[in-house]
């Protein structure tokens, strides 16, 4: 172990695990001081530029202190993507890329796609950059999201459309789509104890949180609108907190979905729900 590497076990002791805390030690000496690979393996000596090491002194700090890494170092990694990532926006998670991947293997060569809550843009610019002949539009309530989502975009190089939109308010558009996609808040107020400081102190609310007492709203919003916007034949994709899959699965058959299915994450954990439209356009309930 190179000196970098025990001065940041020492700063850093406790507060990750073993293999979380090599992933930050590699990550803060290849992308913030500018080690080469060998360097960190063979522990080659390495001087760092003082610029350079003024951000690891700082960014030291912010992960001493609980932030995510991701923000410290302003970028995660998301289907092969690197995204700009901070406190405006969720940190991408592994779960989310199974729904992406979800939503590939059933797409053809080209057609309509909307993604709703999109925050740092994730879901739709990586669906926009593996589906190119693809339409892509995104939405968020969140202005600041938004900026987050386009600046992605533009490094990205995709051509997603991105709109500021509040799902639960009456929302009307001109367009149709062959598929509706969202990751939308499911994390219940009664959860937050279960919760790591990590998320809870720096991660924007706005996306993570619903009441005890109406944990599907947005699920119910995004189900009636898509039941009224998707083709026929159209598809709804959501990432869901599994204490509520069935209680979804069963909101969405009321409401006229067909072929709707569960599937769990890599954790074995009912992570995801997809439902298909037919021709009877516009069918609801109260449920």
């Amino acid at each position: 172990m190179t000196g970098v590497q025990k001065r940041i076990a020492a700063a850093l002791e406790g507060r990750y695990d073993a293999a979380a805390l090599e992933c930050v030690k590699k990550a803060l000496c290849t992308e913030l001081l500018g080690m080469s690979q060998l360097q960190y393996y063979t522990g080659e000596p390495f001087s760092p530029d003082p610029e350079r090491e003024l951000m690891f002194d700082a960014a030291l700090q912010r992960l001493g202190a609980g932030e995510p890494l991701q923000y410290v170092l302003g970028t995660a990694r998301f289907m092969g993507l690197e995204l700009k990532v901070d406190g405006r926006v969720l940190v991408p998670r592994p779960e989310t890329a199974g729904l992406v991947e979800w939503v590939l293997s059933d797409c053809g060569q080209t057609g309509t796609l909307l993604d709703i809550g999109t925050g740092s843009g994730c879901i739709a610019i990586s669906l926009s950059h593996l589906l190119p002949s693809w339409s892509v539009q995104a939405w968020d309530i969140s202005p600041d999201a938004l900026q987050v989502a386009r600046e992605n975009n533009l490094k990205c190089g995709t051509k997603v459309e991105f709109r500021q939109r509040d799902i639960l308010s009456a929302v009307c558009s001109d367009s149709r789509f062959d598929v509706i996609v969202s990751n939308p808040p499911y994390v219940t107020e009664s959860e937050k104890s279960l919760m790591e400081p990590v998320v809870l102190d720096y991660e924007p609310h706005l996306a993570l949180f619903v009441p005890d007492d109406d944990a599907l709203r947005y699920y119910r919003a995004i189900s009636d609108f898509a039941m009224k916007s998707l083709n026929s034949g159209g598809r709804l994709y959501f990432e869901i907190n599994p204490l509520f899959a069935h209680e979804l699965k069963d909101m969405l058959e009321r409401k006229g979905y067909r072929n709707v299915t569960l599937r769990s994450d890599d954790f074995g954990k009912l992570r995801y729900i997809k439902a298909d439209t037919d021709d009877r356009k516009g069918r609801t309930d109260k449920g």
